[in-house]
């Protein structure tokens, strides 16, 4: 069908016959009507059609050799991070495996590369009779990294594989209750049926693509180059289609709903000037009762884990800006300066001026954080992304403040920005690698991720947190892979493609404005058709590509029409091409047209407040030669705000841009993160495969580089460790957990239960006598003496649990502010560990104090800036203090 389709247009297979090529790389071309990628060809038979034979290469094989384990209450608990399960089902399309031992790896070779038959049947079998014997021995079953999982907690056995329709996706195991074994007979003996490389399983994007919508009311773009009219076309068709019947966005063809982020990202893109009702319709959406932002998903119950619902505030503005609604940007004000506030009492760090909490966007633990992170972790790490949402957060409420002649409010919030601003570039910058690092992460003594991770960059250079040199910098030196910037870089290993080895067209969007502000014509260029490849090849704005085929099948989820995406084409003629730049009294126009686009072009019925333009422009580069508004020449290459009516603008560049470079590199995996342990006096670590140096740091500064795989601990004074393998090319993996060595001298604990009367609760697993509760109703103030035995600075946290909710969504992690005497010393959070799992416990943040010898009286209390998302539900377990000299 392909074939007769492509040969009936013409479209002829060999790249060697084409004409005006736009674009080549090493993996695709782009021509002025076409994009071809190995045999697969897409075409613009018009603005309004769009042809493509792409097909999925996941589609044309399966191998037949699986890789999968098994895991209890949908975590990764059987064996090692990386270490699966490994059988080859026959080539007769049907096998089954031997009954396979929790634990104990299955290593079933193959007897040659074959592929899996259409609707393979595969019985598999799984021996669980030793959790059941510890279930009735002990109460609970040991997990091989000595974790708990109590019986009462236990909720089922999933399998988890990269073939559909296993997925390796451990947090939403339980919710696939397909991927559950079932033990009939109640003896130990679990067992499911698969069926793989189904038929029906078979995934494409459709052929043809023929506008249908009525997009004549939206701006109309013409170039000479029918492949960028066409994508374009097809963008606004889908922007139409993204908005839901009752005026607010829908996130994608697969996600319904408004979520904070997406639409937050995609009105900054496009949405503002396009769609400002329903821009302003879906961030009011994402607003409660007590308006502030909701925080809609994140780790560990959402917010304060997740933080970057601020970029709502940025969204704002660029309504703002582009409409002239001082209503609106009046209710925003409001909303926004609620929403800091909080912040201020539960995420901003006084040591480092950094805001805490997960990775913008990326939040989906294991993807883009070591596995041994939990909930509370990722709460404590300070990345890269997030706080340039909070810095561009207060400098929009800055703005508006002073618009609205708050200037106490204003004041605050340029010194908050500032101060965000210079721990960015102190504490994130890496200057061997000339951008910045992705986050910091660890438990008392924090470490640098140098891991650069594409959309905080992108911002920094946008927000203007990297300026200059520093900026250029970014630019030049980030890594490229062949299909685009990967949102991570390098990748993790053994973690299946979504945010981790993937491209995501609005992140790669993000990082085309930052490359056309700082004046790199090659970046431009190379992101604008690493944007253009897959929106033409397959018809539609997916959400994410693997980065290393540049396919949209294989990553763990996906969808078409993705909003932001669609919002981030469009802009690629709006404000990067034409260069339109909403500001407080004017539309500023920064073209950026690489010299392979060169030619004239025009967009018109853009509407901008009360004037509608039409644009005319011709030339190559990022200089304007000549700007002429109806036809009376202009030095101010501007519209104001003031302007009515309709209007001509002529653009003429002026052909010249500075080339630049760029770090187009191979992707790349890191080796994995070594476990940490101590007996007898040494440190020791699982040797690491590839591995040629392992280096050991105490205490969050590098102690020793070593090949050795242990090291002799001398004294007994606290000290944490933690270790990073480095492979051939000096790069390192992830840190090991970090250890803490404690003795009796520098920790303590104290049972909670002593001082508060103990929870009538069920749960087990917990120290001393009991534990306590606390919620909005129970126990919201405690008070606990404790007494200091010498002056030091200590880490005071607290174990806990919250059975309330998955790790990975949901709403209702437990937020506490701690006092010391009469001074707050800070923050608590207990996230959710699992839904209903009231028996599996772990420790919260820690809070570093400095206290004097003597006797102090610690106080927990909920106050009303620790409301987080549920505004109902903000409830834990709390078992027992731990108190440690750090130093």
């Amino acid at each position: 069908m392909y074939k007769f389709l492509l040969l009936s247009i013409g479209i002829i297979s060999s790249m060697s016959v084409f004409t005006q090529s736009v674009y080549r790389s090493a993996k695709f071309q782009v021509d002025k009507d076409r994009v071809v990628q190995d045999s697969f060809e897409a075409k613009a038979l018009s603005p309004k059609q769009l042809v493509s034979n792409y097909q999925s290469p996941a589609n044309l094989f399966q191998s037949a050799n699986l890789s999968f384990k098994f895991s209890i209450n949908g975590k990764d608990n059987e064996m090692l991070s990386g270490k699966d399960h490994h059988f080859t089902v026959a080539a007769n399309g049907s096998g089954e495996t031997p009954i396979i031992k929790f634990g104990e790896q299955l290593q079933s070779g193959s007897n040659g590369e074959h592929y899996l038959r259409p609707n393979t049947s595969l019985h598999i079998r799984l021996d669980a009779r030793d959790i059941q014997k510890q279930f009735s021995e002990k109460g609970f079953y040991t997990t091989f990294n000595g974790d708990k999982i109590y019986q009462q907690d236990f909720k089922g056995i999933f399998i988890a594989g990269g073939i559909t329709p296993l997925i390796w996706d451990f947090d939403n195991l339980q919710n696939h209750k397909e991927l559950q074994l079932q033990d009939p007979d109640n003896d130990g003996l679990y067992e499911i049926p698969l069926v793989l490389n189904k038929q029906s399983d078979e995934k494409h994007t459709d052929a043809t693509w023929t506008l249908s919508q009525d997009i004549a009311p939206y701006p109309q773009y013409s170039s000479g180059y029918p492949i960028s009219d066409a994508i374009y076309n097809l963008s606004l068709e889908e922007m139409l289609r993204a908005i839901e019947k009752d005026s607010t966005f829908r996130t994608g063809k697969e996600w319904s709903g408004v979520w904070t982020r997406d639409i937050s990202y995609s009105i900054i893109l496009s949405m503002a000037h396009l769609q400002p009702q329903v821009a302003k319709n879906s961030l009011l959406r994402k607003v409660n009762k007590k308006k502030r932002i909701i925080q809609d998903t994140g780790t560990g119950g959402a917010w304060p884990a997740s933080t970057d619902r601020m970029i709502w505030a940025v969204a704002a503005w660029e309504i703002y800006l582009a409409t002239g609604d001082k209503g609106w940007m009046e209710t925003a004000y409001e909303i926004i300066k609620n929403t800091i506030e909080d912040d201020l009492q539960n995420v901003y760090d006084p040591l480092t001026g950094l805001v805490k909490g997960e990775s913008s966007f990326l939040d989906w633990r294991e993807q883009t954080y070591p596995k041994w992170m939990q909930p509370a972790d990722i709460f404590e790490s300070e990345c890269l992304g997030t706080n340039a949402v909070h810095y561009q957060a207060n400098v929009v409420l800055s703005k508006m403040a002073k618009i609205l002649k708050q200037d106490v409010v204003a004041t605050k919030h340029d010194s908050i920005a500032a101060t965000i601003k210079k721990g960015i570039n102190k504490h994130l910058w890496v200057d061997e690698n000339k951008y910045y690092a992705q986050y910091l992460y660890g438990r008392n003594f924090k470490l640098v991720s140098p891991r650069a991770e594409a959309l905080g960059e992108a911002l920094c250079v946008i927000f203007g947190i990297a300026e200059g040199e520093r900026g250029k910098a970014i630019i030049a030196n980030l890594p490229v892979t062949d299909f685009g910037i990967t949102c991570i870089y390098p990748q993790i290993p053994d973690i299946p493609p979504y945010h981790n080895n993937a491209i995501w067209p609005f992140v790669q969007t993000y990082w085309l404005w930052a490359a056309s502000k700082m004046g790199n014509e090659k970046s431009v260029e190379e992101s604008m058709m690493d944007i253009y490849r897959p929106a033409a090849l397959f018809l539609t704005n997916k959400e994410n590509l693997v980065a290393d085929n540049g396919d949209y099948n294989g990553t763990q989820i996906n969808s078409s029409i993705m909003l932001w995406s669609l919002s981030g084409n469009i802009s690629v003629v709006h404000k990067v091409l034409f260069g339109m730049q909403f500001e407080e009294n004017k539309l500023s126009f920064r073209p950026f047209v690489p010299k392979s686009l060169a030619g004239k072009r025009s967009l018109k019925n853009l509407t901008y407040r009360d004037a509608v333009l039409d644009i005319a422009m011709d030339g190559f580069g990022n200089k304007i030669a000549s700007f002429s508004i109806d036809g009376k020449k202009s030095t101010v290459f501007s519209v104001p705000s003031t302007l009515k009516g309709k209007h001509k603008i002529n653009i003429i560049l002026a052909g010249n841009a500075s080339t630049g470079t760029i770090n187009k590199v191979a992707n790349y995996t890191t080796l994995k993160a070594p476990r940490l342990t101590y007996k007898n006096d040494f440190l020791t670590w699982d040797p690491i495969e590839g591995a040629v140096s392992y280096t050991l740091y105490r205490d969050g500064k590098m102690l020793t580089s070593t090949t050795s795989n242990r090291w002799l601990v001398t004294g007994k004074t606290y000290h944490e460790f933690a270790v990073v393998a480095k492979d051939k090319n000096g790069v390192g993996s992830f840190s090991s957990e970090p250890f803490s060595l404690f003795n009796e001298v520098n920790t303590r604990t104290i049972e909670l239960e002593d001082s508060v009367k103990a929870a009538d609760h069920p749960y087990k697993g917990f120290t001393g006598k009991g534990f306590i509760e606390v919620s909005t109703t129970v126990n919201t103030r405690i008070e606990i003496p404790i007494t200091i035995d010498e002056d030091g600075l200590y880490a005071i946290d607290i174990r806990y649990a919250n059975g309330n909710g998955p790790t990975n969504t949901e709403n209702k992690c437990a937020i506490r502010t701690v006092t010391m005497d009469t001074s707050k010393v800070g923050v608590l959070v207990f996230p959710q560990r699992g839904k209903e799992e009231w028996s599996n416990w772990g420790y919260s943040n820690a809070l570093q104090v400095s206290l004097t010898k003597g006797s102090h009286l610690l106080t927990i209390s909920l106050e009303d800036a620790n409301a987080n998302m549920n505004e109902v539900i903000n409830q834990a377990m709390l078992d027992h203090i731990r108190i440690t000299k750090i130093k």
